[in-house]
């Protein structure tokens, strides 16, 4: 039985931390001032002595909020055309530098087919791109150059190679870190990030259940090989969170319930699993947030 109170609440505070997260970010922007310092957390608190300011959040909080729920909602919607029983999705607000954690849905029943397994898996993300790519673009069209604004915040973020490719289209020539993204950009890099976690290629991420459906029997073994490749990542760039995700990969498992009905996926779908992992690809940044003392 579908608890809608609790998924409404959890939605709604969802709205309420991003919001809050994101009345900071454009107040920020607007002044020019580095997009994160650590005492931007005191908004959490502050907030409240100045509610009106709330509305600035909402570019950054409906875009994020957006872009999750459109990747929830197509796992959800490809369990309910292939009949699976499937719950509504559960946000997670955390008073954090994003105001979430994400979302997620609960599968209540055993998948027993490859390409059963594959839709559900392959729905989320395609969904969650297809969102956050017009958001993209809309967050760098409002986006402004400001020399050197990355090494005055306190963190520093990675760029994707989609948002790298995008900013050298809106902004020829423009390093990074003389690109100040607005709130609704800097929402869809974290739905980039959301998306190149899920699709990571290992255990029951979505990108496991992926490769599952079309090689099942050298899933374990490709599982380890992708966590192996994500720890040297990390070691490569010095940057430790992979590092700890790949341990946390391994530790839980690489194991994937069986499959009882081994029909092949089909050509159409390997196209499909193709294109996800060109958007794991473009989602991907070997950094993707560290100290601005590496600068």
């Amino acid at each position: 039985m579908q608890r809608l109170w609790l998924h409404a609440l959890l939605l709604l505070l969802t709205m309420v931390t991003t919001t809050v997260v994101g009345s900071r970010m454009m107040t920020n922007f607007e002044r020019n001032l580095p997009a994160f310092i650590l005492d931007d957390l005191l908004i959490f608190v502050d907030i409240w002595s100045e509610p009106a300011l709330l509305w600035k959040g909402l570019p950054f909080s409906f875009t994020l909020i957006g872009i999750l729920l459109a990747h929830e909602l197509g796992h959800y919607f490809a369990c309910v055309f292939h009949r699976v029983n499937a719950s509504l999705p559960y946000f997670l607000p955390v008073p954090s530098p994003i105001g979430t954690f994400g979302a997620f849905i609960r599968i209540r029943e055993p998948i027993l087919s490859r390409r059963i397994l594959f839709d559900i898996g392959v729905a989320g993300p395609l969904a969650g791109f297809a969102v956050l790519l017009p958001a993209l673009g809309v967050g760098l069209a409002y986006s402004k150059v400001m020399h050197g604004i990355a090494k005055e915040g306190d963190l520093l973020f990675g760029a994707p190679l989609l948002v790298w490719a995008a900013s050298q289209l809106v902004f020829p020539g423009v390093e990074q870190a003389d690109l100040y993204l607005h709130p609704m950009a800097r929402a869809a890099w974290v739905g980039l990030l959301a998306t190149a976690l899920n699709l990571l290629p290992i255990g029951q991420l979505d990108g496991g259940h992926i490769l599952y459906s079309v090689a099942a029997a050298r899933h374990k073994l490709l599982s380890q090989v992708f966590s192996l490749i994500l720890a040297i990542t990390g070691i490569a760039f010095g940057w430790a969170g992979w590092i700890l995700w790949a341990v946390f990969f391994v530790v839980t498992g690489m194991r994937h319930p069986p499959i009882v009905d081994e029909t092949p996926v089909g050509a159409g779908r390997l196209r499909l699993a193709c294109l996800a992992l060109a958007i794991l690809v473009l989602s991907f940044t070997p950094v993707l947030v560290r100290g601005s003392e590496f600068l």
